[in-house]
């Protein structure tokens, strides 16, 4: 069987040869009522029509919800425990970016997912409504990773200061008041988690919780391998589960993004994988805004089933 998701070398090489000046931080415009950097919404279109193939993998998270952390997990599972072969390219080569855009020569997630053999690794921050339609038609596999709301808020704001194709995110203050507003890429935080949730019976969609994944990681990479249809032995997951503790991560160059070019992502100051906790916001959040936001929190979750944990 070919090693899924090799994906294609150029778009990481194209990264390390493109001008400085290239990466900017794009203005946010909104496609269907979510905010999107402009290069993603200048070729919706082009994404919207996308071609899913039925043995795509999708793994779905807002973003700083454990996306690396569950990428790696499932290339180890889909290696059947051979963490060498994680180690044939950076993560964000061997799962390609459904939506990203940058301006030319870096190749889309597009380009780069057209030129892939299957079985392909996709990724994507897309809320539920904004996913291509064909995955649903081609009833691809979905792993969705929730984080609360509040650890989401800090993680993300920490990671808008590093990435320069961001929207400045501003004082942590005026932070607070955009993130409960869903004024970022990718929108409301709670219009993403909700719309996943609710339609997680209707196709063949994963769904797991950055806070269950702290609190006993075998088990949830258990939960992962099920869904993969994968029986692996316990030295097996206790293999994957070494390889992708957050201290292990952070170390591996595969997975800590210190390929990409600073001009992209600046880790000078604050690192890619900063601190990968749960219950982070408390160091955060002022009395005040903890207020605001849990007033916020309950109007916006008020009827629904889905339950988060802000401490373990």
């Amino acid at each position: 069987m070919e090693t899924p998701g090799a994906g294609s070398p150029d778009f990481s090489e194209s990264l390390q040869q493109v001008p400085e000046a290239t990466f900017y931080r794009f203005p946010l415009v909104p496609v269907h009522g979510v905010p999107l950097m402009k290069p993603i919404a200048t070729s919706w279109e082009r994404i919207e029509k996308f071609q899913a193939r039925p043995d795509d993998l999708l793994i779905a998270t807002y973003p700083k919800a454990g996306t690396t952390w569950m990428q790696e997990i499932v290339d180890c599972i889909m290696n059947e425990g051979d963490v060498e072969k994680t180690g044939r390219a950076p993560i964000h080569v061997r799962f390609s970016f459904l939506e990203i855009c940058f301006p030319p020569p870096v190749p889309s997630g597009i380009d780069v997912l057209e030129a892939t053999a299957s079985p392909r690794l996709v990724r994507t921050h897309l809320p539920y409504e904004l996913v291509p339609e064909s995955f649903w038609q081609q009833k691809c596999k979905v792993i969705y990773v929730a984080r609360n709301a509040k650890d989401s808020a800090v993680s993300y704001y920490h990671f808008e200061q590093i990435n320069k194709t961001h929207p400045d995110p501003g004082t942590w203050d005026e932070y607070v008041v955009k993130f409960l507003k869903g004024e970022m890429a990718w929108g409301s935080w709670f219009s993403h988690v909700l719309g996943w949730w609710n339609a997680r019976d209707k196709h063949d969609i994963l769904y797991l919780f950055y806070e269950d994944m702290k609190e006993d990681p075998k088990r949830e990479i258990r939960k992962v391998m099920k869904f993969l249809g994968k029986d692996l032995s316990e030295d097996v997951v206790e293999k994957i589960h070494q390889h992708t503790s957050f201290t292990a991560m952070k170390e591996n160059p595969m997975t800590n993004y210190s390929s990409v070019p600073s001009s992209l992502l600046d880790q000078s100051e604050v690192s890619f994988m900063r601190k990968g906790e749960v219950g982070d916001w408390m160091n955060h959040f002022t009395e005040s805004q903890n207020k605001i936001f849990d007033e916020e929190y309950r109007k916006r979750m008020e009827g629904s089933t889905l339950t988060f944990r802000c401490k373990i």
